[in-house]
């Protein structure tokens, strides 16, 4: 982005996002900072009490902050609700996305019977295949690819080297990063007598607007019906969705989690870093799942759930795995020696 970068008042952005400003509001800022690197010309955010002592130290120009916190700092503030989504919004109004170029690149390929509305940009290399539509205000990054029949909707941008699969349909505003892969064929197989066999996918993906999908995550095509990713959902990086997969609407998942065929997730749930889902299970909606939680078995209410466990210093580790084995023999033995007291306790 060419220029200067954008400058706003704390009554422009009070006016723009709410809130209450304390200090000067005619003050100014162009770029957002933490609380320790701050300069004058940053906003920063505090939300968490560990970093109190970067917040009475900042040299930030202003911060943004929550009603507990709003006479820890002496700089100019905003202060509102939910800092850090408040800071979010800032954020994206001092650092905004690059507008589309629409056109469509010298070396790009596309299909005579594809349709690339006119304020699209297609760029370098990409490969748009027959049928396939491209809204309005889409951006094809480099290198992309769009198979047959394809339907990215309006404003929504593919950066580099992103691939989509024949028949999937991508929705209005959503964001897919480089090295993605949007329908593959899910893993399906069947075993006969010494060999497998491949079960043809045939379905395809659903994607919804607004949502934002992570570099080098893998979103399957459906064995029969579509995989679907509703509205609103936030993907991070190296997500593995399998096929037939359905996540509700506004439901935010964290790196390296794996997602096996035809689980249901509902809406607004949170899901940690590295968690495993087997199969065919179904999660309620509003549900949290910690970092590397292995789910077996479907959860049927709201809440948080958990089934790490906690590190510990190697040795006294070793010695409790060493126990563990062991549970089920030790289950038995408190068993018998329940029912050796109780026949005890009946004799007396």
């Amino acid at each position: 982005m060419s220029g200067a970068a954008p400058a706003y008042s704390l009554r422009e952005l009070r006016e723009r996002y709410g809130g209450e400003v304390i200090g000067d509001a005619d003050l100014r800022v162009s770029r957002v900072a933490t609380l320790e690197n701050a300069g004058p010309d940053a906003i920063a955010f505090f939300a968490n009490p560990r970093y109190l002592r970067h917040l009475q130290t900042t040299r930030a120009a202003a911060v943004i902050l929550g009603p507990d916190a709003r006479d820890a700092a002496t700089v100019p503030r905003i202060v509102c609700e939910n800092p850090y989504a408040y800071f979010a919004r800032v954020s994206a109004l001092l650092n905004p996305v690059r507008g589309t170029e629409p056109g469509v690149h010298a070396t790009a390929q596309v299909h005579p019977e594809a349709r690339v509305h006119r304020g699209a940009e297609v760029g370098p290399f990409a490969v748009i295949e027959r049928g396939a539509q491209v809204g309005d205000g889409a951006v094809i990054g480099a290198s992309s690819y769009l198979g047959e029949a394809v339907r990215v909707g309006e404003d929504t941008r593919l950066y580099a080297g992103v691939t989509i699969y024949a028949r999937c349909v991508i929705g209005d505003r959503t964001v897919i990063h480089s090295g993605a892969v949007i329908g593959a064929d899910g893993f399906g197989i069947a075993f006969d007598r010494d060999r497998w066999v491949k079960v043809p996918q045939v379905g395809a993906v659903r994607i919804g607007n607004d949502v934002e999908i992570g570099a080098n995550t893998t979103i399957d095509r459906g064995a029969i019906d579509d995989t679907v990713i509703e509205d609103g959902v936030k993907l991070d990086n190296q997500i593995q969705i399998a096929h037939n997969v359905h996540v509700g609407a506004h439901t935010a998942i964290a790196a390296c989690t794996g997602i096996a065929g035809s689980v249901r997730i509902g809406r607004y749930c949170r899901i940690g870093g590295l968690v495993g889902i087997a199969g065919h299970v179904e999660i309620a909606d509003n549900v949290e799942i910690s970092g590397h939680t292995g789910v077996t078995r479907s959860i049927e209410q709201a809440g948080a759930y958990s089934g790490v466990y906690p590190f510990e210093p190697n040795r006294a580790w070793r010695q409790n795995a060493a126990q563990v084995r062991h549970l089920a023999q030790m289950a038995k033995r408190i068993a018998a020696l329940e029912d050796a007291i109780d026949r005890l306790r009946s004799e007396s």
